[in-house]
């Protein structure tokens, strides 16, 4: 279930990314950075069900900032 999360959530951004840098519209980047965060939160929650903790608080601490500027871009814009 974590899998398929991460590969749907992998997928928004990368056309979210895909289209802005076609468009050159970058109004959809706190949302694609939104997305980005959720990635590594899953990935984080995966690498601590495999038993590499060190790796998993890396994903979740990755996580936490890119939520951070993921909030900051909405409140910006």
């Amino acid at each position: 279930m974590l899998k398929l999360l991460r590969i749907i959530f992998s997928v928004i951004v990368i056309s979210l990314a895909g289209y802005g840098l076609i468009n050159e519209n970058f109004e959809f980047q706190p949302v694609m950075m939104l997305f980005l965060s959720l990635v590594m939160l899953l990935m984080g929650i995966e690498e601590f069900q495999k038993g590499k903790k060190g790796t998993g608080w890396l994903s979740i601490g990755v996580f936490i900032f890119i939520l951070f500027v993921s909030m900051k871009g909405f409140i910006l814009n």
